[in-house]
């Protein structure tokens, strides 16, 4: 029996960032549960349609079909999970799960900063060098783009899921909700030197250099729009607005699970909470909310979708 409870006690944690959940219980699944399908309706609406619309298979619709789709992946990452969590007596993970989760949350991560960067890419080439656009942006060359764009994150945080497997667990409680990278401090061996090393080093690939590259694109896509007539320059801000509106918010949602999550900032539990939630929260519903309002085809297309639909509904009682 001591052996069986030894061993749960390396191979399971614990979450303890949840606050007050047997009080609030109900409420927090409901409110929980209402996000998640409403990421799911949100994000699979504008997918559907750019894959029906023939007029959207183009490569700025398909590199946003991907952020979506990156999206939904994301949430079903965590939010499962986590409505799981609500609904038990203990809110409890296996170690080898929680660092899998933690996998899938930074590779997806840094699959949104290298899609951005695709996009500003696109954006690029679409505005500046009109003329060379289908001859560059041909088919494989999308593909190649997107492949890369999900394989390079994962593949360089692959090392350090395998390093980190067998390490002895030190810590069973984890500070958070759902697993991200503050699984590292329940090891015995902490965040090593190299680990550090190699964390800055993946940070610096996956998310500064796509960053620096975004601004420095954006930058460029602004200053030949400024020079030339007023019709490029409202394109250009009505294609790039939406990306870099994207681009600051998910950088600032990043930037704040970085600066907690490694520097061990003490926050209240409710604060660190409801902070963490924003990142799983705010971005998989404001991007579809963002490129359906501001993308003047998708908003065309969804107002003759929604408008069909009113009319099937009218249709449907006036035939009762």
């Amino acid at each position: 029996m001591d052996k069986m409870n030894n061993e749960l006690n390396v191979t399971y944690i614990t979450f303890g960032g949840h606050v007050e959940l047997q009080k609030y219980r109900l409420l927090y699944f409901i409110a929980t549960f209402t996000v998640y399908i409403l990421i799911i309706c949100s994000n699979s609406t504008i997918l559907c349609l750019i894959w029906i619309q023939k007029s959207l298979h183009e490569p700025m619709y398909i590199f946003i079909a991907a952020l979506l789709c990156n999206a939904l992946l994301f949430s079903t990452n965590v939010y499962p999970k986590l409505l799981i969590d609500l609904l038990s007596d203990l809110q409890v993970t296996t170690y080898s799960s929680c660092r899998f989760q933690a996998f899938i949350y930074y590779s997806l991560s840094g699959s949104e900063f290298l899609l951005l960067a695709v996009m500003a890419y696109d954006r690029y080439v679409s505005i500046c060098k009109p003329l060379q656009y289908l001859t560059i942006m041909r088919k494989t060359t999308v593909t190649t783009l997107l492949v890369l764009a999900w394989v390079l994150p994962s593949g360089q945080l692959i090392p350090p899921l395998i390093l980190g497997h067998t390490s002895k667990l030190c810590n069973h409680t984890l500070n958070g909700i759902f697993c991200n990278n503050a699984v590292t401090k329940l090891s015995c061996m902490g965040s090593t030197g190299p680990y550090i090393i190699y964390g800055v080093f993946t940070l610096i690939n996956t998310v500064f250099l796509p960053f620096v590259f975004i601004i420095f694109t954006y930058s460029k896509i602004l200053i030949i729009s400024y020079r030339k007539s007023s019709d490029i320059r409202k394109k250009s801000v009505n294609t790039c607005a939406p990306h870099l509106l994207v681009l600051i918010s998910f950088s600032c949602l990043c930037s704040y699970d970085v600066i907690i999550a490694r520097l061990e900032i003490d926050l209240p539990k409710t604060a660190h909470s409801i902070m963490s939630l924003q990142v799983v929260l705010y971005q998989p519903l404001f991007n579809p909310i963002i490129y359906g309002l501001k993308m003047t085809e998708i908003h065309k297309h969804l107002k003759m979708l929604f408008s069909r639909g009113r009319s099937f509904v009218c249709f449907a009682l006036l035939g009762k």
